[in-house]
């Protein structure tokens, strides 16, 4: 075998790792959320918790790698239960920013408590240290995917 066919089985190998594990990821999240939320729901409220609030819709779309139309479909049922607050950008007036409100945070953290014994779980298995250079691996795949990509 020459040297680019066992590179692309190594990548297509382990991103059927990867998909086989996000897979488990959704699945577990989705039976600790509250009935009727799904991952793509909670994954945004996630986001903004962490990544910080204020982005525009087409940036959300961008960064979980969906058509805008799903992520404004997501954000439409967030604004209706209350999660999150769609305001026009004050720097341009055209486009829009998202906050989350109160009850988007508390859904969050409620959450995240229903996953803590599960969290408790892996990390009797899977320590903090050991995540730190596979959290650095993938981090530097994605910015070349990225870069392949043309971002």
């Amino acid at each position: 075998m020459d040297q680019g066919k066992d590179d692309g089985a190594a990548f297509l190998g382990f991103f059927a790792e990867v998909s086989a594990f996000d897979q488990m990821v959704r699945a577990l999240v989705e039976a600790r959320l509250p009935k009727g939320f799904q991952w793509s729901q909670f994954a945004v409220l996630n986001h903004l918790y962490l990544a910080g609030e204020g982005q525009t819709p087409v940036a959300l779309a961008r960064t979980f790698e969906v058509p805008k139309t799903s992520m404004t479909h997501t954000l439409i049922v967030l604004e209706k239960h209350g999660l999150v607050r769609i305001e026009p950008n004050p720097r341009d007036g055209r486009s829009k920013l998202v906050w989350l409100t109160p009850k988007g945070r508390t859904l969050r953290g409620v959450a995240i408590t229903a996953l803590e014994p599960d969290l408790a779980a892996l990390g009797r298995s899977v320590t903090e240290e050991s995540l730190a250079p596979l959290r650095q691996a993938l981090f530097a795949l994605r910015a070349a995917m990225e870069a392949v990509r043309g971002d």
